[in-house]
């Protein structure tokens, strides 16, 4: 499984890539894309489409976690944010890939054992796991590893309560 985890935003997306390899939880790629506010709606979207077309080509992705949206002060930002994420139902079916969607309550729960830690906190516990990471200059990429991780370990359970079922 190689799972892509994705944290969208209009200014910066952050992105997470996980491999699992038997027993070992290897961190693969990680990092943000930053669009251009001074660039058309169109070609932001465009930009974020062959980023992650690209990433899911070059490591083979079989999944794809994201966050649910939650609506915030700005329903613009929460209808644009929705054009990424339309994407990103587009690449899972166009590369027959699994897509999960976490809630941030779930997403914090599964990395923290509390649900409403602060975004300190997971990356606290992010760095913790992943030792050889140094600490990004983007919130948005400890946010997308996190949202990667929580995808990697929902999944292996429903794997392994399908398995004890049979």
């Amino acid at each position: 499984m190689i799972l892509l985890g994705i944290d969208p935003g209009f200014q910066v997306t952050g992105f997470g890539i996980i491999k699992k390899e038997s027993h070992k939880t290897l961190l693969i790629d990680h990092g943000y894309l930053k669009l251009n506010p001074t660039k058309s709606l169109a070609e932001r979207i465009h930009l974020f489409y062959e980023f992650f077309t690209d990433k899911i080509k070059q490591y083979l992705i079989t999944d794809i976690a994201l966050e649910t949206p939650f609506l915030g002060k700005n329903a613009q930002n929460f209808l644009k944010l929705g054009y990424l994420r339309g994407n990103l139902y587009l690449l899972s079916h166009q590369y027959a890939l699994r897509l999960h969607e976490f809630s941030p309550r779930d997403i914090k729960l599964s990395i923290t054992g509390f649900g409403g830690a602060s975004k300190d906190q997971v990356a606290r516990v992010i760095l913790t796991l992943f030792p050889l990471l140094k600490a990004p200059e983007k919130a948005d990429v400890t946010d997308a590893i996190a949202i990667t991780l929580c995808g990697l370990w929902r999944s292996e359970n429903s794997f392994a309560r399908i398995a004890n079922q049979r």
